[in-house]
């Protein structure tokens, strides 16, 4: 099994003859250039799309990726509502919670449920978004995960579990050190650590508590010093102080860059 990391919750593993997406979302830096975080030249021969929540960031190129690779999206069941007799998904460019994009191949789950897609098991994870502030100059905005509310909307982690091994990606979460309890040693998480500023994720200190509970084998960290808007360490975060303080438990960590893979 090969993982790459492209920045941000976005990731492709390759396994067997599978291609798996992980939140295929947009680049938002400088003149707020929506340039792909998966690069295009790994579009085509995508099998599978996983997205974690609606935010651009994990979400804007979701259904281009779809349309070019012809590839299934799982999701969670809120990222899509039923319209005159159509099932349409969250319009990934579209502002607010605007359902207009239909796509026929969808398989959604819900926390705790289960769905098998051919020999792959894929089982949902409760994950809560936190509050998201964004900051442009002395100007800033709090905007808060709700019913109405964009922001984190289908908030969701998955446990995937294809050939012989567990890959679970928790997507953007706030510690839930309870629901965690049930996750048993995957081989692989992937797990945000960039919360410390901008808590809309777990900080390093809260996810090595997330750590302590599901006990992986391997850990990604992820979501942390994003470029965005006018700043290259948007979530900031000390990978390598992080890693070292996994390590100090017995657990191997990997850092990762933009384009770097590992081979498990």
């Amino acid at each position: 099994m090969k993982i790459t990391h492209y920045l941000y919750n976005a990731f492709i593993i390759e396994s067997d003859h599978k291609k798996i997406a992980i939140d295929p979302g947009a680049l938002f830096f400088y003149f707020f250039r929506f340039t792909t975080l998966i690069p295009k030249s790994e579009w085509n021969d995508i099998t599978h799309i996983f997205v974690t929540h609606g935010d651009p960031d994990h979400y804007w190129h979701t259904d281009r990726v779809a349309e070019v690779s012809g590839a299934p999206i799982i999701c969670n069941k809120t990222m899509v509502r039923i319209i005159n007799d159509k099932a349409l998904m969250l319009g990934p460019r579209d502002k607010g919670l605007a359902f207009t994009t239909p796509l026929e191949k969808i398989h959604t789950i819900s926390v705790g449920e289960t769905i098998k897609l051919g020999k792959m098991s894929i089982t949902g994870i409760k994950a809560t978004h936190g509050e998201l502030t964004l900051k442009i100059g002395p100007f800033s905005k709090r905007f808060k995960p709700g019913p109405y509310e964009r922001v984190g909307w289908g908030a969701i982690g998955f446990k995937i579990q294809l050939d012989g091994k567990t890959v679970v990606n928790l997507g953007d979460t706030l510690l839930q050190a309870n629901e965690w309890q049930s996750i048993e040693s995957p081989d692989v998480l992937m797990i945000p650590i960039g919360g410390k500023a901008i808590h809309n994720t777990m900080d390093e200190e809260e996810a090595l508590q997330a750590i302590n509970i599901i006990h992986p084998k391997l850990v990604i960290p992820c979501h942390y010093n994003c470029p965005a808007f006018f700043t290259k360490k948007y979530n900031p975060a000390d990978e390598n102080i992080f890693k070292k303080e996994v390590e100090k438990t017995g657990v191997k960590c990997v850092i990762l860059h933009k384009g770097e893979s590992i081979d498990i």
